[in-house]
């Protein structure tokens, strides 16, 4: 992998997204279908927030003891907007910004995807399972003893 490429070349465009209205139970059946740890929120292209598994399960952090607990989990699930529990003020990058810049911006923050934008519209998202993938997959990339 070549650090100074830009991470259009690495960033998911593939994107599934929901606006700011959506019930976290949207979210909760976007997580389990598409096998994803991080939801952009979008309202019309331009990102307003992201919410990642880990704010997802931080909200359902109660345990379910009987049928009655899950009807009103169910509830709760339905009736809760991800803007409730959305990450605000994100770190962005462009499509032009190099992978080693991804990486600082992963290493100094506890981040795991970093939305890409451009021109006010998101675009991708890079996260570190990407580079993880990449990584795993380059013949070039070895260990040195």
């Amino acid at each position: 992998m070549n650090l100074l490429s830009p991470v259009s070349e690495i960033m998911t465009t593939n994107l599934h997204t929901l606006k700011p209205s959506a019930s976290i139970a949207e979210a909760a059946e976007l997580f389990e279908k598409h096998k994803i740890h991080h939801i952009p929120i979008v309202i019309d292209e331009k990102l307003v927030g992201i919410i990642s598994m880990s704010d997802y399960l931080f909200f359902r952090r109660g345990f379910l003891d009987n049928h009655e607990d899950e009807k009103l989990e169910q509830i709760r699930m339905n009736n809760y907007e991800v803007s409730y529990i959305m990450t605000k003020g994100l770190a962005t990058l462009e499509p032009t910004t190099r992978v080693n810049v991804a990486l600082e911006v992963f290493k100094e923050n506890i981040l795991h995807a970093i939305p890409v934008i451009d021109e006010d519209k998101l675009v991708g998202i890079v996260t570190t399972h990407d580079i993880i993938t990449l990584l795993a997959a380059d013949n070039e990339a070895h260990a040195k003893y």
